[in-house]
């Protein structure tokens, strides 16, 4: 039977309808190769050695011998221009303006053939150390206004390169989006007197049914109303509202949290005081269709609970 579920964060409701999945194995689309990638590619431009294909560097993590563990470059095909001016016009209901901002890549690993679940732990504290670095820096830029962290992994997410990669964006506005769940953060804290953010990982830790692990720091669960297969979130314990108050005890807890749980999924599926920052794993495994388009709805086709369940038995 049909469920909807409602996210009190993202304000969606979501349809479960677990009749309409495929069995959890199908998620593995049968008759699917992947071909072992080289460690190192002369034609990728993120690889070690070709940094002469990229734009200009931006940062990087390097070591004595003059290479590099994780490096920052500026992003080719930019979103944003770097300029200074806005310029705002308007005619009538048309609005337009300049879109002044930064958008950078962060190269993950010098090597061709490692995904972000495959690089050690304390590789990754490198890359989650780089992006509050980047996060730090562009605070400062003066027409910034939103710094959004993401990467998609897969051709099928949307990634053009193989090599992994993350990209870092800074607007000059903030997205509806972000506005919505800042107003619903905010009411939150005005009639409950709380967190928002907080209150729901009190729930889920009580509930215990979603929760896929429970460090000191970090927890990693499956929201009540997640929005489709394996949609994943890492909430800190602590309240905090902007990425870049992690601390470096945290940054390495929050490195193994998400280097186990990458590997969980991948073999599972193939700022204001009322703001809490945390961590968002969408599983690229259904495709939005006409339902969702036109309604604005989302069908989950597999029940948060089940999928928590099917990860928590995948051992390590």
């Amino acid at each position: 039977m049909s469920e909807m579920r409602f996210n009190p964060i993202t304000l969606d409701w979501v349809v479960m309808a677990p009749d309409r999945a495929l069995r959890p194995d199908d998620f593995h689309r049968q008759g699917l190769e992947h071909p072992v990638r080289p460690a190192h590619r002369d034609d990728c431009p993120f690889c070690s050695g070709n940094e002469g294909l990229t734009q200009g560097e931006v940062a990087r993590i390097g070591v004595p011998d003059g290479s590099w563990l994780v490096r920052v470059v500026s992003n080719k095909y930019s979103v944003f221009d770097p300029v200074l001016d806005l310029q705002r016009k308007k005619q009538g209901t048309f609005r337009s303006m300049a879109a002044a901002g930064v958008h950078e890549v962060v190269v993950e690993h010098p090597r061709h053939d490692l995904d972000l679940g495959e690089m050690e732990p304390a590789h990754l504290v490198r890359v989650l150390s780089m992006y509050r670095e980047r996060y730090q820096a562009l605070r400062g830029h003066p027409l910034v206004e939103s710094i959004v962290i993401f990467k998609n992994q897969g051709q099928r997410a949307g990634s053009s390169l193989e090599h992994a990669h993350s990209q870092i964006t800074a607007a000059p506005v903030l997205s509806s989006q972000v506005c919505m769940r800042l107003q619903e953060a905010r009411r939150f804290h005005e009639l409950e007197g709380g967190c928002l953010y907080c209150s729901v990982l009190h729930d889920e830790l009580l509930a215990e049914e979603r929760i896929i692990e429970a460090g000191e720091a970090f927890v990693a669960f499956m929201p009540y109303a997640s929005l489709s297969p394996y949609h994943t979130w890492i909430f800190p314990r602590k309240h905090e509202s902007s990425f870049d108050e992690i601390s470096d005890e945290d940054i390495l807890e929050l490195a193994g949290i998400l280097s186990r749980l990458l590997r969980r999924l991948k073999a599972g599926a193939g700022a204001p005081d009322y703001f809490h920052w945390y961590v968002s794993i969408v599983s690229r495994i259904s495709q939005l269709a006409g339902f969702e388009l036109g309604s604005g709805t989302y069908i989950n086709s597999m029940r948060p609970e089940r999928c928590t369940e099917l990860l928590r038995r995948i051992v390590l």
